[in-house]
């Protein structure tokens, strides 16, 4: 199969540019393509991965990946998805989170032997020419069209606006395009579904300003199947670091996900074969809990190493075996609608029963023993909100035994 068709059968392709032109690239094979990575965190998380799969998958095709380091871009943000304007990073931040993702990349894509490479789009932005580059590259941009594209509109439509800042990113993105492709020979741009805008402005540009031909792919974004967007818990953002998220940690976050996710996560996150994708995800009933310890047992393993994704699989077993999981629990069901603003913790704790008192709760949360999802929660005013929840259920631990399941009504 080529990388099309391996693409494709897993349910990563959302949208292209020109899609007999590029089944017919990929039937070829040896296809120069690129994704880009903007440095906002010195980890990447969940919902990176799934783009560094699909890299991966296209490289065991046959075709060479180029892994983009926003060193340049980074230093504006990228509006797309954006209600408000990103947190403006120094120099130094950006460049310690390019170094730190450099080094996680290479252990999901071979860099080796004349493979993938690594370049920072900072060599070639952040010393521009201003003059020169709106006569060379911005003379080819129509206002208009830009203020059309989805990834402006959210923040067209807001009091505080678009700033002139966030307005260049397209271009600057564009322009990324057309310094690879004069560079390295790329020929393709692949990220998520939300930088659908920004990657048409680059098929754009060198199509307009070369003459050559130039495509586009993007993948569908990694959400439930209530599309909300998957890889968040009560602690934050599940991360591919060890030191933000733990492979124990990691390892519960998939084996707790929802039922009707199982299958889509092993296509697009595993790289097991679809057949033994689509015989996991068929499973019914209490049998799909194999499916999820594969998932998870799979994906820690890709991310953390097989001794670790062990260590956490048996770790997660033994709570299992205690019964917590098995629904020996006590349970109390709670309407829905009473975490659609979010509840706070003390509030939840006190409602269940786990503890008399909101002054209890509130000494059990400050000292450390409140846990939900099994994520510590130490901050008092802590909201739990639907998204929480897995099939409707939300554990929640106070101490080392007591523990109870919230049920949604």
């Amino acid at each position: 199969m080529n990388a099309y068709e391996v693409l494709k059968e897993r349910g990563f392709i959302d949208q292209m540019t020109h899609e007999d032109e590029i089944k017919a690239l990929f039937e070829k094979g040896g296809v120069t393509f690129y994704i880009g990575i903007d440095p906002t965190a010195d980890s990447l998380h969940v919902g990176h991965f799934l783009t560094v799969m699909a890299m991966a998958h296209m490289q065991r095709c046959g075709n060479r990946p180029i892994c983009l380091m926003g060193g340049g871009t980074g230093m504006i943000g990228d509006p797309s998805g954006k209600a408000d304007m990103r947190k403006m990073m120094t120099v130094e931040t950006i460049d310690h989170n390019v170094a730190c993702i450099k080094n996680q990349l290479s252990r999901f894509i071979k860099f080796d032997d004349g493979g993938a490479i690594i370049v920072n789009n900072a060599d070639w932005l952040r010393n521009l020419n201003y003059i020169e580059f709106l006569r060379d590259v911005g003379v080819h941009f129509s206002v208009n069209r830009m203020l059309s594209a989805d990834c402006f509109k959210i923040r067209m439509d807001k009091e505080a606006g678009l700033s002139f800042l966030e307005f260049n990113y397209m271009i600057m993105q564009a322009y990324d395009f057309l310094e690879l492709h004069n560079r390295h020979n790329c020929v393709m741009e692949l990220g998520g579904s939300d930088q659908w805008s920004n990657i048409i402005a680059g098929v754009d540009l060198i199509r307009r300003k070369l003459s050559k031909p130039a495509y586009g792919m993007t993948f569908k974004l990694l959400t439930n199947s209530e599309g909300v967007k998957m890889g968040k818990t009560v602690s934050g953002a599940v991360w591919l670091d060890p030191e933000k998220t733990t492979p124990y940690e990691f390892y519960q976050y998939w084996r707790n996900i929802g039922d009707n996710d199982v299958e889509k996560c092993l296509a697009l996150l595993t790289f097991l074969p679809m057949d033994e994708v689509r015989r996991l995800g068929a499973l019914e009933g209490s049998e799909i809990n194999k499916a999820k310890e594969v998932l998870a047992f799979e994906l820690t393993k890709i991310v953390h190493g097989e001794v670790e994704a062990t260590k956490a699989q048996e770790a997660a077993r033994a709570l299992f075996g205690k019964g917590v999981v098995a629904g020996s629990v006590p349970t109390t069901e709670v309407a829905a609608a009473d975490f659609a603003e979010g509840m706070d913790i003390l509030t939840l704790l006190t409602t269940i029963g786990v503890v008399p008192s909101r002054s209890e709760g509130r000494r059990a949360v400050q000292q450390g023993g409140v846990k939900v999802a099994e994520q510590p929660v130490t901050d008092l005013e802590f909201q739990v909100t639907a998204d929480l929840f897995t099939d409707g259920k939300l554990l929640v631990q106070k101490g080392k035994k007591t523990y109870h399941n919230v049920v949604l009504k």
